[in-house]
């Protein structure tokens, strides 16, 4: 595992993360993992209990974590939401624009290969997760 990239201003959650199964059957945890197929929907009645929701991407091409993200953020979750296992550096912009704010991929980022990726599209098309304004609406303003 590589080192951590947070894009959040609070303490990391220092506790690990229980499945969404073991989360649902106890009462004291503050950090959960989604795993592929597992329903992102079941934690919303809880979100202001977790601190840390971890999704796992176990291969880059399985996508179901951006939806996850997504339902998590549209929710209302403000806690720290962390991609981990086969997230690539060129998936960051696009993650960020779900409402990922961490990661935690299998291998280290190259810190100048995340700034690239990061900053090259400035403008967005479409309302996401982020507070990004979407171009149609400054074009409007």
């Amino acid at each position: 595992m590589a080192d951590t990239l947070r894009y959040r201003d609070d303490e990391p959650v220092d506790h690990p993360a229980v499945t969404v199964d073991s989360f649902l059957d106890q009462s004291n945890a503050t950090a959960v993992r989604i795993e592929p197929g597992d329903d992102a929907r079941a934690l919303v009645p809880h979100l202001d209990r977790l601190a840390l929701i971890e999704v796992n991407f176990p291969a880059f091409g399985d996508g179901r974590g951006y939806s996850s993200a997504r339902i998590l953020r549209e929710a209302g979750y403000e806690g720290e939401l962390r991609a981990v296992g086969d997230v690539l550096v060129d998936q960051l912009a696009y993650m960020r624009r779900c409402g990922f704010d961490a990661f935690e991929p299998d291998k280290q980022f190259d810190m100048d290969d995340v700034t690239a990726a990061l900053e090259r599209w400035p403008g967005v098309y479409q309302q996401a997760a982020d507070d990004r304004t979407p171009i149609w609406s400054k074009r409007h303003a």
